[in-house]
C-alpha cells in the first residue's frame, strides 16, 4: 500500500515523495493546514535576545530563550525554521534550559552565502557560534536534518558537547522507508507544505528565496553520503535517539544507531516524523509536547 504526501511527515529530510511504500510503518497523512489555522496551535515564547554572529564567513541567526539552566543548542530541520520546527515546545524547553536556537545556512533569517552546503559545514558553524556566546560546552537537540548535524557536532567537536539528542534523523541512506530515495529523486517545489512557504516568507518575500532553499535542501539529501560507524563508535557524549512508530527513518535504524554510540539511549514514541512533539506540520497536543518535555528534561537532567 501507498502514503501519499509524505513530505508534510519529512520535509525536514526534503523527502518530497509524493507517495512512499511505507509497509508496515503506513499511516494516514495529516491534513493540509494554512499557516494561520497551524500558528493559532502554536505557543509563543519571547526571545532575551535576538542576533547576528558572523561564523565561518556565515552571517548567522540565533536566538537566546530562558535565563536558568545548562545551555540547550536547538538545530531545526531541512527546509525549516526555530518556529516550525521547535514553536510548540520552545517555551516549556526555556522554562529550565538556556536555550540557544539556531537558523543554519540558508534557512530562515539566515542568508545563504556561496560554500559548501553540508551537515559537517553546519556542525563547524554551530561550534563556532558557541565559542562566539563563550558558551564552553552545550547540550545539542536536532531534529531530522539538525539530528545529522547535531550528530556531527558530536563527533568533530567533543568537547563543546555535554548530552546530545538525535530525533528523527538517519545517519545511513538505508536508514529510511522504502521509497524514499526514488521519492527524493522527483523532489517538487510544489510538494513543500504551505505552513512551510508561509513562515519563511514572512522573512523574506521573494519567490526566489523559498525556491532556492527547497533546490538546496533537496540536492543535499539527494547526495547523502553514509556516516561510517566507526566516527559515530567515537561519539563519547550520552546520546538520546527518538524516533516515531511511524516515521519515515526507520525505527530499525534508530535502534541501529542507539547500538552504534557507546552511551546511547533509545526511545520509540507514537506518531509520524516530528508528530510526536509538536512539529508544526501536525495538529497540536499539549500533552504531547509536555510529555516529551518531560521526557527531554529528564535525560538531560540524569547524571550520565
Amino acid at each position: 500500500m501507498r502514503r501519499p504526501g509524505a513530505f508534510i511527515a519529512a520535509l525536514a529530510l526534503l523527502t518530497a515523495t509524493a507517495a512512499v511504500d511505507a509497509g508496515a510503518q503506513q499511516q494516514p497523512t495529516a491534513p493540509t493546514r494554512s499557516t494561520r489555522e497551524t500558528r493559532s496551535m502554536t505557543q509563543t515564547s519571547t526571545p532575551i535576545h535576538t542576533g547576528y554572529a558572523t561564523v565561518n564567513g556565515l552571517r548567522m541567526y540565533y536566538e537566546l530563550h530562558g535565563a536558568e539552566g545548562f545551555p540547550l543548542v536547538l538545530v531545526h530541520g531541512g527546509g525549516s525554521t526555530i518556529t516550525t520546527t521547535f514553536g510548540r515546545i520552545l517555551p516549556l524547553l526555556a522554562r529550565t534550559h538556556r536555550v540557544i536556537a539556531v537558523e543554519v545556512q540558508a534557512h530562515g533569517h539566515t542568508r545563504d552565502i556561496d560554500r559548501p552546503f553540508t551537515f559537517t559545514q553546519d556542525a563547524d558553524d554551530i561550534a563556532a557560534l558557541l565559542d562566539t556566546l563563550h558558551v564552553a560546552r552545550a547540550d545539542v537537540f536536532g531534529f531530522s536534518n539538525g539530528g545529522t548535524t547535531a550528530l556531527q557536532v558530536g563527533i568533530r567537536h567533543p568537547a563543546k558537547v555535554r548530552k546530545l539528542i538525535i530525533a528523527s534523523s538517519n545517519y545511513t541512506r538505508a536508514g529510511m522507508v522504502d521509497g524514499f530515495w526514488d521519492g527524493m529523486m522527483k523532489a517538487k517545489f510544489s510538494d513543500m507544505p504551505q505552513v512551510y512557504k508561509d513562515d519563511l516568507r514572512k522573512i523574506d518575500p521573494s519567490d526566489a528565496a523559498v525556491h532556492a532553499l527547497f533546490e538546496r535542501d533537496a540536492k543535499r539529501m539527494q547526495g547523502f553520503v553514509d556516516i561510517p560507524d566507526a566516527s559515530i563508535k567515537g561519539v563519547q557524549a550520552p546520546t538520546l535517539v527518538v524516533d516515531g512508530d511511524r516515521d519515515v527513518v526507520r525505527v530499525e535504524h534508530a535502534l541501529e544507531l542507539s547500538r552504534l554510540l557507546p552511551h546511547g539511549r533509545l526511545c520509540i514514541l507514537p506518531g509520524q516524523h516530528g508528530e510526536y512533539f509538536g512539529e508544526v506540520s501536525f495538529p497540536a497536543n499539549e500533552r504531547v509536547a509536555q510529555g516529551f518535555v518531560d521526557l527531554v528534561d529528564e535525560f538531560l537532567a540524569a547524571p550520565h
